[in-house]
């Protein structure tokens, strides 16, 4: 359970390998081969076709909108052998995936522009479905009162399960199920003596994220006092149905697969998936080629971007049909002091709420001297040593294991407290933490003075302040340290991530089966929690996807995308540029995307970029992938156009990644020149004229835009414009970044740019 709750939590992207001799599969079916014998049975062609190598073989699914085929279990010689068999596109290895993991409708700016949103029959018309660990249904935030009934395009079903009857779904919790069988194929059946089989949540990261994506308002909410005051999800008249597809084990690819294909059947309006991790080609990434299939049936599909920075090319869910978040911090703060005996104080935070300690100062001992371990300073179970540690406060580096499972090991060997310290690998990010004993974290420069300290005075002590809430804190946001950052990996001409939402210290429901750390000593039980994530960043834009849906019917996913990104703010009102918390230098494009979201402006974006199925189509085609390969992502058996040009820079993206060779510069002072086209649809008002302006921030990159001005003489024209980049040789030795801001004088529409080598 632990694992769930951590920061960071990485996606093993790759095949999951058992010792067993079968693995599973995930087998792509060619729908338009099918033979005239089986007439329009495709579940039988799919069951004669994986007999005609396994007779034993049973399919697990099958697929017809996500994909067309099926999973099941093979060994490897039958997986090669299916791949022979006419009609198979390809046969892919399982992927294992794992979970990345109140204030913010007051800092984004809900409450005092609630009137610009639809509070009708047009929010409550939308369907936000979310893939995660499930719901514990009985939490206020599902409350359904004052909703009307349940949509008629609502094709969902409550599934019934342990723990779990259709009585627990409401007009709030219209839709639940589980998805088991991928799991249960390579790991054996659920134990239900640790989890229920069914869409209760056990671990609470999934009850987190549906509630801050659309819960209902609840007067009175908080974390053990901590945060009080009103919570509500970004759409807290929108309907929420949840898709069980991690459990204790992690989440399989055959599971997400068929949550997907459940969630599109259902009609769903919005998917928010905060799971993923890595990287892989998009025909071999499972939530990518079920994400082309729901944005073909005008589905929005929002995912966490990751929490492996600040290290560069970290990002997960790059595809460009996928709407990819950031993490960020909000003006709230939890301050938790430490005072030492020499008379230094050091800021950290904390959300412990307990006994206090006593009201004097305590001996502190740093836990790498107070263990027999080499790993001690971590504060890894079993390596404390109680006689080193009974009665004082305890100095613990953080790294490895859960920071709240280093609390739990401190207070088992009778610490009577702990301060936890960041590494290099945090710097001064602080998150705070729900500990079971007093304690706060401190950021690296704090916690290297403070250990200097233990280690050199003869008789160190120390003291913990906890000081509660406090709001206003300056600046806000600042891009969190653990935030995945880009290039993009895959396609380094789409800039990712699209953009940055809250996701520090995040107040949103939780499952009744855990308390708030996760581990299994913890025997509180709380209606809210807080914790931290690009998890807990990616819902709240799936949340204000929802609103945008509400307020326009007729968007498609990347016009809603689009007028979150280019309505999206890089700077504070001071003028200097959102913060990066890794570095406490301005944070560039592949840190915040397009920016942090601003959903009273998306609202009412001017101009939009939109793309199409097609158009991704042709991005597929620019980025030389074979028919087959293409076939596995959209399905189509239609192949690429040969006397057709097709360039990745041209897809219609709200923002510009420009990427340039060292070799394409020239040796002697040459320069090299790229060229984007993009296409502006009005959705403001007719006869409106814009102008642009650009800006870079390297002398050696050069922007012009041709034309300089666009007149939309009706609503929903469209104009075409080409952006040519010179970049000189001189900019070689780093990356540069810019802006395109398209303005009628009232609507600003802004796209970042990002040059790379």
């Amino acid at each position: 359970m632990i694992k769930f709750l951590l920061l960071h939590l990485l996606l093993c992207f790759c095949p999951y390998v058992s010792s067993a001799e079968k693995k599973t599969y995930i087998v792509h079916m060619a729908r338009h081969q099918i033979p005239e014998s089986f007439g329009e049975d495709h579940t039988y062609w799919f069951d004669s076709s994986l007999k005609s190598v396994s007779e034993s073989a049973e399919m697990i699914y099958t697929y017809q909108n996500v994909i067309h085929g099926f999973s099941t279990r093979l060994t490897e010689e039958e997986a090669e052998a299916l791949e022979t068999v006419p009609g198979i596109v390809s046969v892919l290895p399982e992927l294992k995936y794992e979970l990345h993991t109140t204030r913010t409708p007051e800092f984004l700016g809900l409450e005092q522009k609630g009137n610009l949103f639809p509070q009708s029959a047009g929010e409550g018309d939308v369907i936000i479905g979310i893939l995660d660990t499930g719901v514990w249904p009985e939490s206020k935030s599902f409350d359904d009162t004052g909703m009307g009934p349940v949509p008629g395009a609502w094709n969902g079903a409550c599934e019934t399960g342990t723990n779990f009857t259709a009585a627990s779904c409401n007009r709030k919790l219209i839709g639940a199920r589980f998805f088991a069988k991928g799991y249960e194929a390579t790991l054996g059946p659920i134990d239900e003596t640790k989890e229920n089989r069914s869409p209760r949540d056990d671990d609470g990261h999934g009850t987190h994220t549906s509630t801050t994506t659309g819960g209902s308002v609840v007067a009175g909410a908080n974390l053990l006092g901590y945060a009080a005051g009103s919570a509500r999800g970004m759409a807290p008249r929108a309907r929420i149905a949840v898709y069980k597809v991690c459990w204790m084990g992690g989440c399989f690819s055959s599971d997400i697969l068929g949550a997907m294909e459940k969630a599109i059947t259902d009609n769903v309006n919005v998917l928010s998936l905060s799971l993923g991790g890595g990287t892989a080609d998009y025909y071999r990434d499972s939530v990518a080629i079920g994400a082309f299939s729901a944005m073909e049936k005008g589905i929005l599909v929002s995912c966490s971007a990751g929490n492996a920075g600040p290290t560069p090319y970290s990002l997960s869910n790059v595809s460009p049909w996928i709407t990819t978040v950031g993490a960020g911090t909000l003006d709230r703060d939890f301050p938790a002091y430490v005072s030492l005996g020499n008379g230094r104080n050091y800021s950290g935070v904390s959300l412990y709420r307990g006994l206090t300690l006593p009201d004097k100062l305590l001996p502190i001992v740093y836990a790498g001297n107070a263990s027999n371990s080499t790993s001690g300073a971590l504060c890894m179970p079993g390596t404390l040593i109680p006689e080193k540690v009974k009665g004082k406060l305890v100095l613990c580096d953080r790294g490895v294991n859960a920071r709240v499972q280093k609390g739990s090991v401190v207070k088992a060997a009778g610490g009577a407290g702990m301060v936890l310290t960041n590494t290099a690998a945090n710097g001064e990010e602080l998150v705070a933490d729900a500990h079971l004993l007093p304690a706060t974290t401190v950021g690296q420069k704090a916690g290297d003075e403070i250990r200097k300290y233990v280690i050199s005075d003869f008789a160190p002590s120390a003291a913990i302040l906890f000081e509660g809430t406090k709001l206003g804190i300056q600046p806000s946001p600042v891009v969190a340290s653990f935030s995945s950052r880009g290039p993009n990996t895959i396609t380094p001409e789409i800039l990712k991530p699209d953009i940055l939402a809250p996701g520090v210290n995040i107040l949103a429901g939780w499952s009744g089966a855990v308390g708030p750390t996760g581990l299994p000593d913890d025997t509180r039980r709380v209606e809210f929690n807080i914790i931290s994530g690009t998890s807990m960043s990616c819902p709240h834009v799936s949340g204000l996807a929802a609103l945008l849906k509400a307020a326009h019917p007729d968007w498609s996913p990347a016009a809603i995308r689009s007028a979150l990104m280019t309505t999206a703010y890089t700077a504070y009102k001071s003028g200097k540029i959102i913060q990066d918390l890794a570095t406490g230098n301005p944070s560039t494009p592949f840190d915040h995307g397009a920016g942090h979201v601003d959903p009273v402006s998306a609202v009412d974006p001017g101009l939009v970029y939109d793309i199409s199925a097609d158009d991704y189509f042709d991005f597929l085609c620019a980025l030389n992938y074979t028919a087959a390969q293409i076939q596995v992502v959209t399905k189509r058996s239609t192949t690429c156009d040969p006397t057709k040009t097709y360039s990745v820079s041209n897809l219609n993206y709200p923002s510009f990644a420009v990427v340039v060779t060292s070799d394409s510069t020239g040796k002697s002072g040459g320069s090299t020149v790229v060229k984007h086209t993009r296409t502006l649809t009005n959705v403001g008002p007719a006869g409106s004229t814009y102008k642009v302006s650009t800006f870079s921030d390297s002398k050696s990159v050069q922007i012009s835009v041709d034309p300089e001005t666009l007149t939309f003489g009706q609503v929903n024209e469209k104009k075409s414009y080409t952006v040519t980049f010179t970049v000189g040789a001189m900019a070689v030795s780093s990356n540069a970044f810019g802006r395109i801001e398209w303005s009628d004088g009232k609507y600003v529409v802004g796209s970042p740019v990002a040059v790379s080598w």
